[in-house]
């Protein structure tokens, strides 16, 4: 902290309740970073950008993606200064990515050029609202006792990373006491890992659906249900999980000993606090804890074009969807929706429309080109009544 205080509150701006912060990069203008407390280091995710940055280089590595298969090569700059206003974090390392990297900014809807990882938090206490947009940093040693309404949880650290122990009530098995991976930088609700226990089972109604952008690449599986959901008392119920493809990282996950993840689709519904020196947590309920979980009614799975342009295209359509049923095909451009321009609409609006209401109609003007010729191109009208998938 710049100033001798107990703590300092940041502002922070969400999408699907993910966590995005201006950060200053030896004393840069502010760039967007995603707070992902499933990540061990800084990343950057261009080295054009660090490059311009005037960054210094030590060494090269190669980092696996998260799909298992690809391998991303990263340069260390391993003493720089991340700057969000009234703190600092100082001789930060950064991973910096050889290959750009700008495919959040795609599913996000804002753009996004890193990741502030445990390396930058490790040392404090932070208190998540989700409710009001803030982190609060606390001083170390300052929060010394339960803060009122809160929950205590044990917190243990492994390698770098968060876990806790929940309770899942299954729907199609036993009752799992599961150690999951805190994990605010990613968009799912819970997930589970089939491969790390014979005891998680597939729930009988589910879908084959994209899960997910990561480092790497795409993230596929299914999504379905569980009854229930414990966090030391907390009980969130018919929550929305993923069940991602089992793939070469998935000796890894095994050897954790964890189960799976929560991602920001269920810490969103709390305020959280991550006492990293401690080794503990507190967790109550947020506004939107009881909200039920509702996901894509379409059958669409939309992208924004990376660019300053607002502009939204179709990456897959869910076969069998309601979207699937009137034609549409991936790659159409999307022009308005209900009759109001995209440019008025924040991609994280549109996800919220896609979810809200059973039989509700979406009218969609959309653009199909032909080919890789921009020039060539017809537009449509279309329908589309929400239908619950899952």
């Amino acid at each position: 902290m710049k100033e001798d205080q107990k703590k300092i509150k940041l502002s922070f701006f969400s999408s699907n309740s993910l966590i995005i912060l201006p950060v200053s990069i030896n004393g840069s203008e502010p760039i967007n970073f995603l707070v992902d407390t499933g990540v061990r280091s800084n990343i950057l995710f261009s080295k054009t950008l660090g490059d311009a940055l005037g960054l210094d280089y030590t060494r090269r590595l190669s980092i696996a993606g998260a799909d298992g298969s690809t391998i991303i090569m990263a340069q260390v700059s391993p003493v720089n200064t991340l700057d969000m206003g009234p703190i600092e974090g100082r001789l930060q390392s950064l991973l910096v990515l050889e290959e750009d990297f700008f495919e959040l900014e795609s599913v996000i809807g804002v753009p996004v050029y890193g990741i502030i990882g445990y390396e930058f938090f490790k040392f404090n206490p932070v208190k998540i609202n989700y409710d009001e947009g803030s982190l609060e940093f606390y001083r170390e040693g300052a929060m010394k006792w339960r803060p009122p309404f809160f929950r205590k949880l044990e917190l243990s650290i492994e390698d770098s990373k968060a876990y806790i122990t929940a309770t899942v009530n299954q729907k199609n098995g036993p009752k799992l006491e599961a150690k999951l991976l805190i994990d605010t930088g990613a968009n799912h609700g819970l997930l589970l890992n089939q491969e790390t226990t014979d005891q998680i089972k597939m729930p009988p109604v589910f879908i084959e659906s994209q899960l997910g952008q990561s480092l790497g690449g795409l993230l596929y599986g299914f999504i379905g249900r569980v009854n229930s959901l414990n966090v030391n008392g907390l009980v969130m119920k018919e929550v929305l999980t993923s069940y991602p493809d089992q793939n070469t990282f998935s000796d890894l996950i095994v050897a954790t000993g964890r189960y799976g993840s929560l991602g920001s689709e269920v810490l969103g519904r709390t305020r959280l606090i991550l006492d990293y020196p401690r080794k503990r947590a507190f967790i109550r309920k947020g506004e939107d804890f009881y909200a039920p979980f509702e996901f894509d009614m379409s059958g669409l799975i939309l992208k924004k074009v990376p660019i300053d342009e607002t502009r939204y295209y179709v990456s897959e359509v869910r076969e069998g969807s309601p979207a699937y049923r009137t034609g549409i095909l991936p790659f159409d451009e999307i022009l308005s929706i209900n009759r109001v321009p995209t440019f008025m609409w924040e991609l994280s609006e549109i996800f919220k429309l896609l979810r809200s209401e059973e039989g509700r109609e979406i009218e969609f003007e959309m653009r199909r080109y032909v080919g890789d010729d921009l020039t060539k191109f017809s537009d449509y009208k279309v329908s589309i009544y929400l239908k619950k998938q899952i």
